[in-house]
């Protein structure tokens, strides 16, 4: 029998930040994972960010977690998405060394004296009324804790298809967690079959690169910069490499078409659901049939590695087909295949049987992170397992949980999607989820949550004095700006004319940033002097950028806020707890029964379940408001 704080099942991107979130903030954590070589895998595209998911990167950095961190310290390419677009759908994305990501994460891993690791498979929860008490492995081995964090990805029932033939396997070489859902399902938490994929890997050495579009990785800005995803000071400048593009062609198709027999998607063995914003080729000829021809970008997986990932070619087809897909791509005519595409079925437990901290309603103690709660993607297993340990260790300190809001966070907004909503297919982060996104941009998750992060206790000191003295400077950067003049010189005319901008006279520096084509290096050059000094040039550009930023899009901005305002009206109307909604007259059976599954904490969260009509939100309130509910509004 072993003795520990905080169990934590299952080690990849979720399972990493609950366990050194939970070790930092002082609970002894044990950390099993099926083979202990596949710590921090990437059994996907070995990239992180991109749209949506670059924000919630950004996010856990700030609140001191560690996916941003090794990112940087392990891209190969770095490339900003949206640039000639606004700030709020901007994105970083770094195309990681798989091979060195795994190694820097088992490292911090090991590294972190408060986490134990053990190679093995945990087969059943130990729950005495109601209660985690610990958890059982294959062995027979106890292991007790008093909370318990489940981030089993893939694994849990996982079954790989390959055309028609399957194998129980969570990911392709690794076998699945075979008995543990049982246990949940003992334990009264319903399961759903969910459906992943991945693409063939190739060897780069067989493919002509001459025939493929280049797609190069992001030059220094005009700061001398590049993006990061870490707030930290310590920048790390790696070499990059090139990824490539081809396209999917007539041919393609014709294969593609030919052989659907032949694809367990589409013959009924899959029973799975999958991300519908991540689809198979074959589901993408089938639903898109008047598209000629698709995106199919040719990605390194390292440095040392002649290992390719072929993004957007992800299939469950049989492996003879699957060659005759990928020769068909221009430049891949003799491409030789490392390991095969397959599509993935694993056992998830829907995420409405959990609170807002995600422990789960039924068993106190029991936390869920990452794809077992019907996510898809390492940022939002990331995100998840952050919050699940911070809170797996309130709970054993009997704190107030740490509940991210979706007027402060994509993460919140990751959540609070995933417990409100019964949601049907894994669920991907999208700009278009944030009803706030001009306001949640990845360029300020620092001004959101660091203060939050520091806090909870995983911000390190010199991590908030550099965002403390950042936070200081835009603010008195904008005064100074409104309080600056341009002198009307010929220089200046000069500067003006080159960029088409009218300038008759002497002008205000404020006024002038807010025009389109001004930037704050052009009123630098025109001699406005800024009030804040840094040799960081890292810093120095945060700054600035923050500063154009506020000023430019300070109408949309204010709108955003005003909207939050209103939202905030509805999320301080508390629901009392333990109502049975089905009592309500007023309200109707539908809405009834999605309030009693659901349980919501207010009145804006239970607007937001799908089914729930206006109208009876409006009820509740006159119940709330008059006292018939017991309810107040605080």
């Amino acid at each position: 029998m072993f003795n520990f704080d905080v169990l934590v099942v299952g080690a990849g991107h979720a399972g990493i930040e609950a366990s050194i979130s939970a070790a930092k903030l002082g609970c002894k954590v044990a950390l099993f994972t099926l083979n202990i070589e596949n710590i921090g895998l990437m059994p996907c595209n070995p990239a992180v960010g991109g749209p949506a998911k670059s924000n919630l990167v950004r996010e856990i950095d700030a609140l001191g977690g560690v996916m941003g961190r090794i990112s940087d310290n392990t891209y190969v390419q770095l490339k900003t998405l949206n640039l000639s677009k606004g700030p709020a759908v901007r994105a970083l994305r770094a195309q990681s060394d798989k091979i060195l990501y795994k190694y820097t994460m088992r490292k911090l891993i090991e590294e972190e004296k408060n986490i134990s690791l053990f190679q093995t498979q945990i087969t059943e929860l130990i729950i005495e009324n109601n209660e985690i008490k610990g958890v059982t492995d294959e062995l027979g081995v106890q292991y007790k804790g008093r909370c318990c964090i489940l981030t089993t990805g893939t694994s849990l029932g996982g079954k790989i298809f390959i055309g028609l033939q399957s194998f129980c396997a969570g990911r392709m070489g690794e076998r699945s967690a075979s008995y543990l859902s049982s246990s949940l399902i003992k334990a009264g938490f319903p399961l759903k079959r969910l459906k992943t994929g991945t693409p063939a890997r190739v060897d780069s050495r067989t493919i002509d690169y001459s025939k493929l579009q280049i797609q190069p990785p992001d030059e220094p800005d005009k700061y001398g910069c590049y993006n990061f995803f870490s707030f930290k000071k310590e920048k790390n400048i790696r070499p990059q490499i090139p990824c490539y593009l081809t396209r999917t062609n007539e041919l393609t198709h014709k294969i593609i078409k030919e052989n659907l027999d032949k694809s367990p998607l589409y013959s009924g063995l899959i029973h799975g659901v999958g991300p519908r914003y991540c689809p198979s080729i074959e589901d993408k000829v089938v639903r898109f049939k008047d598209n000629p021809s698709h995106h199919i970008f040719i990605e390194p997986e390292g440095m040392n590695t002649y290992e390719t990932y072929v993004q957007g070619f992800s299939t469950s087809l049989p492996i003879d087909v699957q060659f005759k897909m990928l020769r068909s791509l221009e430049g891949l005519e003799n491409v030789s295949v490392i390991k095969p595409a397959y599509a993935v079925e694993y056992d998830s437990v829907p995420a409405v049987e959990l609170t807002h901290s995600l422990m789960t309603k039924k068993v106190k103690g029991l936390f869920m992170a990452g794809q077992i709660n019907g996510t898809s993607g390492y940022e939002e297993a990331a995100a998840q397992g952050l919050i699940a340990g911070i809170n797996a260790c309130y709970y054993l300190q009997n704190k107030e949980m740490f509940e991210p809001e979706r007027k402060n966070s994509y993460i919140g907004t990751l959540i609070d999607d995933l417990v409100t909503k019964d949601l049907l297919e894994p669920y991907r982060m999208l700009t278009s989820r944030s009803e706030y996104r001009l306001i949640l941009r990845q360029d300020n998750a620092d001004f959101r949550l660091m203060e939050k992060g520091y806090e909870i206790g995983l911000v390190k000191n010199e991590d908030i004095e550099r965002f403390r003295f950042k936070k200081e400077a835009v603010l008195k950067e904008i005064e100074n700006l409104k309080n600056s003049k341009i002198s009307f010189s010929e220089k200046n005319r000069e500067i003006m004319s080159k960029l088409n901008q009218s300038f008759d006279s002497a002008k205000n520096a404020y006024e002038l940033i807010k025009r389109p084509d001004i930037d704050f290096l052009i009123l630098l050059d025109m001699g406005h002097k800024k009030s804040f000094e840094t040799d960081d040039i890292y810093l120095n550009k945060e700054i600035i950028e923050q500063v154009e930023i506020l000023i430019k899009y300070e109408g949309y901005i204010e709108r955003q806020k005003n909207q939050v305002e209103i939202s905030d009206k509805l999320e301080k109307i508390k629901i009392p707890d333990n109502i049975d909604f089905m009592e309500i007259k007023q309200i109707s059976t539908e809405t009834k029964e999605l309030l009693n599954k659901i349980k919501p904490k207010t009145l804006a969260q239970a607007l937001r379940i799908g089914g729930v009509k206006p109208a009876d939100i409006s009820v509740l309130m006159v119940l709330i408001e008059s006292g018939k509910l017991r309810g107040k509004i605080v």
